[in-house]
């Protein structure tokens, strides 16, 4: 049967619709499996389950190619900003001249955040963790915008995204100088994007902080690549409560906690901790390689692999060129990087590493170049946050824009006790 596949359960054949993608991806629509047969699928961890179609981003990650909305990563890494990139995964296409100074000035004209605002960050610990401010945060921001709520209000989208963008810089920001204990400091109207972000975190009021261009450019790419990255778990994690009709802070707060998970945002904060590792060890290099292969080992070797790429990172190419320029500008001599490129040079000379394709993803240099700005650990996440922030609007409205739409509701195989009669508690 032409566009069809067949299921066979006992003597009782199923034909099932083939749905092609426009990049070439084949799946098989299952989406009436249950009334027609009785039977789920089950697929821990949804490998091999497309929960829905999208025109956001396309990954092949046997041949190592990312793209957003048909643009090569590649190219807008060279060409673009994360502003422009963040137009174009909101709204489909890239911003002409007009729109995108409009645009940039929403971001700009949004930065402040409500002065009662402020109030909240002293209701946590000096010592709370930025991304549990951050999910706070965002919610606490909803209360202060209630024509923004209403997930019907699509005629405010534009001005929603622009606010959500620009205000979670500055909770960022104050959330850093609050673990600091040193006085917050406001947004400046007159500096782009990233480096207003970097002179609300590293400012002080006798001394404001000036920027390096390079500097604002490498951390601009960072979010850049980390805009949006298909179906992941943060990102999913949005679609899913955007299903059920919750509004854009809502929806982007339950998605800053996913990525908090230290085996999503949290990875490139692994691979800083792993190069601590071996530096303060004295490790020897192939001894690491060596340890990482073995099973028995408790070393791990982080920023290699992927769970989609299966060839180089493409965003780990772009990346490493950024860490090269940054480390030469600021003549900073730190041992982790010398660390990372050795392991890297030996990891990919290594069948281990070459037969199971595990190549450095853009967490293994991400966070080098977090770490030479300045940036502290904790603080890894919330910057991932930024950057995919945009992402995760595009998929909200992706969700809230489709006629057919139902809400999230994934099947089990249950597996626990069968039938039980209640026994009374003397009986115990």
């Amino acid at each position: 049967m032409k566009n069809k596949a067949i299921l066979q359960i006992d003597e009782q054949k199923y034909p099932l619709p083939i749905i092609t993608g426009s990049e070439g991806e084949k799946g098989i629509d299952i989406s009436k499996l249950r009334s027609q047969t009785g039977y789920v699928t089950l697929d821990p961890g949804f490998a091999n389950t497309g929960s829905s179609t999208s025109n956001i981003t396309f990954i092949d990650g046997d041949k190592g190619i990312l793209k957003y909305r048909g643009y090569d990563i590649e190219d807008l890494a060279a060409n673009s900003r994360f502003v422009e990139v963040a137009y174009l995964l909101i709204w489909g296409e890239l911003p002409t001249t007009e729109q995108l100074r409009a645009f940039s000035e929403m971001l700009t004209d949004n930065a402040l955040i409500h002065e009662n605002l402020k109030n909240h960050f002293e209701g946590f610990p000096w010592n709370a963790h930025p991304m549990a401010m951050l999910s706070a945060m965002i919610n606490a921001l909803s209360c202060y915008h209630p024509e923004l709520v209403d997930p019907e209000n699509r005629k405010e989208e534009l001005k929603a995204a622009a606010r959500l963008m620009s205000k979670i810089r500055t909770i960022a920001a104050f959330s850093y100088k609050m673990s600091l204990g040193e006085p917050f400091i406001y947004p400046d109207p007159n500096r782009r994007y990233v480096a207003n972000l970097l002179h609300m975190m590293f400012s002080v009021p006798h001394q404001r902080y000036e920027c390096v261009p390079e500097i604002a450019k490498a951390l601009d790419k960072i979010m850049m690549l980390h805009a949006d990255h298909e179906q992941n778990c943060s990102t999913s994690t949005v679609r899913m409560v955007a299903s059920a009709g919750s509004n854009l802070f809502s929806s982007i707060s339950a998605g800053v906690c996913a990525l908090w998970g230290n085996l999503h945002g949290g990875a490139n904060m692994g691979v800083i901790s792993m190069l601590k590792q071996i530096h303060e060890g004295g490790m020897d290099i192939k001894k690491c390689i060596e340890m990482a292969k073995d099973k028995n080992s408790e070393f791990r070797l982080m920023g290699f692999g992927h769970r989609v790429y299966k060839n180089y990172d493409p965003r780990a190419k772009i990346l490493k060129e950024q860490a090269d320029k940054v480390f030469s500008i600021l003549k900073h001599n730190d041992p982790l990087l010398d660390i990372a490129r050795n392991l890297e040079e030996a990891a990919l000379k290594d069948s281990y590493f070459q037969d199971r394709k595990l190549y450095p993803n853009v967490d293994f240099y991400s966070g080098l170049i977090m770490r030479a700005v300045g940036i502290p650990t904790d603080m890894f996440t919330v910057l991932f946050a930024i950057g995919r922030l945009p992402g995760w609007i595009a998929h909200w409205r992706e969700v809230n824009d489709d006629p057919n739409g139902r809400i999230s509701r994934p099947r089990q195989i249950y597996t626990g006790q069968t039938q039980r009669k209640y026994i009374p508690i003397e009986q115990r």
